[in-house]
């Protein structure tokens, strides 16, 4: 009986260890809180808004479909709604510029609440845009994690002698909602490329378009979207990987998201969350990088987007010299046209976009040569070993040296130092060159010293200034 209660015992310590284990993984991994979205519904309520609109005011059918559509918000989650009116409380006789107020603030399930205030309000009176959008910046919680939307329904244009463009990209940028949606009601006045820059701008001139794009707006905002980028081969097989990819807002100009792309191991890219309601600019930051302007995204849909990134290496590699009298050198790369693509350091691999490319390795005289990287292949640039100059004086002046062209021309490559040392090293590429020297107490130019010698891979080359 004592080894069975034993037994007991220690299955029970086990079982208890398992339970406080499994515990413990799930305090260290938290489960993530669902994102909230909260929707500002920004509604026109000037004078204007009583004009006919297939029988009815504009004023009813929108407060009708406002109504249906709140109705239909209702029941989902992590949703919160608020309505913000202006043009309401004064007559358009006395051209209020501030005719703007938060009707009913944020909370989830509240579609009863605004109902009603809408059944109370009025239009008659202006059209304050831009204050209305700098109000709202004040209605949307200080929650960083959530997603701002604001939905603007209107008939007509600021009448404040305002700016609402650059009221909206402002806020924009300070990221106090995303890129809005404006729909403009009413048949009359096209007024549509005035507002497309405030957001995205739907024309709903027919009372069904405009029960249409409210329903799209809304299915725009609460559907999931999906990204998975391909990055292929010159042939456009999907090989690329491991490659940062950046989703720029092209309004705000601001970096959303950045993820190191991955391929699985059936060669897939992988699937990822993006935000719908905002337009990017995709930069896949190869060297150089690749840049795609205002992607094509879907809303709601699983988008699959393609881009040709065929990549080889570049092998800095230094001469077989041991040790080397440079110590360590770099390497410029540029484009063709002579653009500074990357700079590098001799003994390091660089990934390079396939194409062709000038390298400039920082050697003395400088060391330049136009190469091809080739999709999948590497490419060892490499320069001359090379020989040591060694220059005695013991007299201070001004000199420099030349390199000696098949041409017979000479090219300036170094100035020597005016200190008057009286002994230089220099580590240079091998071929010849030219020494010219002035002594600083020299009372002419025609006793300027010129002296003709060779560098060699290895080996040190010694020349002596001395006065006349």
């Amino acid at each position: 009986m004592e080894r069975g209660a034993g037994g007991v015992r220690l299955r029970l310590a086990a079982l208890l260890l398992l339970l406080w284990s499994i515990n413990t993984h799930a305090q260290n991994a938290p489960l993530e809180k669902p994102k909230v979205t909260r929707i500002l519904f920004l509604l026109d309520a000037s004078g204007s808004m009583m004009a006919p609109w297939e029988g009815q005011p504009r004023w009813n059918v929108a407060k009708r479909m406002l109504s249906k559509m709140v109705d239909s918000l209702n029941t989902y989650p992590n949703l919160e709604i608020a309505l913000r009116v202006y043009g309401h409380q004064y007559p358009n006789a006395e051209k209020n510029c501030e005719d703007s107020r938060l009707e009913v603030p944020f909370a989830p399930r509240n579609a009863v609440a605004i109902k009603k205030k809408l059944t109370e309000l009025k239009a008659q009176g202006n059209t304050p845009i831009t204050y209305s959008l700098e109000q709202s910046a004040n209605d949307f919680p200080t929650d960083k994690s959530s997603r701002n939307v604001l939905l603007l329904i209107t008939d007509g244009l600021e009448s404040c002698n305002r700016d609402p463009c650059a009221a909206s990209i402002a806020l924009q940028r300070k990221h106090v909602f995303l890129k809005p949606f404006v729909i403009g009601i009413g048949a009359e006045r096209d007024f549509g490329k005035q507002l497309e820059c405030l957001g995205q701008y739907y024309n709903a001139a027919e009372v069904a378009t405009f029960r249409t794009v409210m329903n799209d707006v809304i299915a725009k905002t609460l559907s999931k979207t999906t990204v998975s980028v391909n990055l292929t081969d010159a042939n456009g097989k999907p090989v690329e990987s491991n490659v940062n990819m950046t989703f720029v807002n092209n309004v705000t100009e601001q970096p959303e998201y950045n993820y190191v792309h991955y391929r699985d191991a059936q060669g897939k890219a992988d699937v990822v969350d993006i935000d719908a309601l905002q337009s990017y600019d995709l930069v896949i930051n190869t060297v150089p990088p690749v840049r795609q302007a205002n992607i094509p995204i879907t809303p709601g849909k699983a988008n699959v987007l393609t881009y040709k990134t065929p990549q080889g290496t570049l092998w800095l590699q230094n001469p077989p010299l041991t040790p080397n009298p440079y110590g360590t050198i770099r390497a410029v790369v540029r484009s063709p046209a002579g653009a500074t693509v990357t700079a590098g350091t001799f003994g390091t691999r660089q990934k390079l976009l396939a194409g062709n490319y000038e390298v400039e390795a920082l050697t003395l005289p400088r060391t330049v040569r136009r190469i091809i990287i080739k999709q999948g292949q590497e490419y060892a640039f490499t320069y001359d070993a090379p020989g040591t100059l060694n220059i005695t004086s013991d007299l201070k002046g001004y000199g420099s040296i030349y390199q000696l062209n098949d041409d017979e021309s000479q090219t300036w490559i170094y100035d020597l130092p005016q200190g008057g040392s009286s002994k230089i090293n220099l580590p240079m590429q091998p071929g010849a060159y030219r020494l010219v020297f002035r002594t600083k107490t020299s009372i002419g130019s025609k006793f300027t010293d010129v002296r003709n010698f060779s560098i060699r891979s290895g080996q040190t080359t010694s020349v002596a200034i001395f006065g006349k």
